[in-house]
């Protein structure tokens, strides 16, 4: 069991599911305002999560697609993990590789058979996803264009955290989902380019423009808070979030001036733990306004606390 368990590298999963929850509260609103981010419609009273099963459809896909990348990221490295990482599941024999080729199949048709119940366009948004995923594992990570691949994964999973809400695709290019799922997916790209030599002593010029890029995706979230129309003062919202973007950096620089496997993977560890806390800032963000400050503490809170089971399994389960 444990073998499965770092084979699907369990702890970063919590990071999907809280990408789920902030494209789902970026689309729905829970007291007094308004329905849809473009729209005028209103109502007078809290609004459920319009139907339990919708958000807990669509935590399932994130989930099972998630996991399915992980594990076929595995399957088409096994031979450069034998070679790299000779203890990783499949090189060792402890997973067989037909047997994780058909683990990774059914947890891909089960993730996008969860998202085709909550709706079309999220069916559609699972299928962009699934195409990323094995775009990725397959061929894209070893040319250069393989962390904005990655990124790509993240933004559609963000997306289709706030696909129940619209009837089509291209209304997900929407603020304010759109530009956090961008301002995630540049992080992520930048985490990907960070990681991409994690097995042996880094370039620290690759380690400098991946640091660069993830600080744009900061700054496309920061322009996000600030422009977006009817919050309350984001005062609060920017520390925090710039609290994150500080411990960031500051591994990352640490990484810069000694970029061994052992420094590199521990920022690493910290940056991929993160996210999650960047989405539950933005929830609180998104949340803040005087009408449903208690929905945005609760929320927020919620999902910062994904954190400590990821923390806890990291401790067995290696995150890289």
């Amino acid at each position: 069991m444990l073998a499965y368990l770092q084979l699907l590298r369990l702890p970063t999963v919590f990071t999907a599911m809280a990408d789920i929850v902030l494209g789902f509260v970026l689309t729905h609103r829970f007291i007094y305002g308004p329905l849809n981010p473009l729209g005028n419609e209103f109502a007078e009273q809290a609004i459920d999560w319009n139907e339990p099963g919708q958000f807990f459809g669509l935590l399932a896909a994130s989930c099972c697609l998630y996991l399915s990348g992980m594990v076929f990221n595995d399957v088409f490295d096994s031979r450069q993990d034998a070679a790299e990482r000779p203890a990783r599941p499949i090189p060792s024999g402890r997973v067989s590789l037909k047997a994780a080729t058909i683990l990774g199949a059914t947890l891909m048709v089960v993730g996008v058979s969860a998202a085709a119940t909550v709706g079309q366009v999220s069916l559609q948004v699972s299928l962009l996803l699934v195409a990323a995923i094995l775009g990725y594992d397959s061929i894209l990570k070893r040319t250069p264009i393989g962390p904005v691949a990655m990124g790509s994964c993240r933004f559609l999973n963000v997306l289709l955290g706030g696909s129940a809400q619209f009837e089509w695709l291209p209304g997900l290019f929407s603020l304010p989902l759109f530009a956090a799922a961008i301002g995630l997916g540049l992080y992520i790209t930048g985490v990907t380019l960070f990681a991409r030599t994690e097995a042996r002593v880094s370039n620290r010029w690759q380690l400098g423009l991946a640091q660069l890029i993830m600080n744009v995706g900061f700054a496309v979230l920061v322009w996000l808070m600030v422009t977006w129309p009817n919050r309350s003062p984001v005062d609060v919202t920017l520390a925090m979030l710039g609290v994150v973007a500080f411990t960031i950096n500051r591994r990352a620089i640490e990484a810069l001036k000694h970029p061994t496997p052992k420094t590199v993977q521990g920022s690493i560890k910290v940056m991929l733990l993160s996210i999650v806390i960047i989405d539950a800032t933005l929830i609180y963000w998104f949340l803040n306004t005087p009408d449903s400050i208690g929905y945005g503490r609760a929320h927020a809170l919620a999902t910062a606390a994904l954190v400590i089971p990821a923390l806890l399994l990291s401790r067995v389960i290696p995150m890289t």
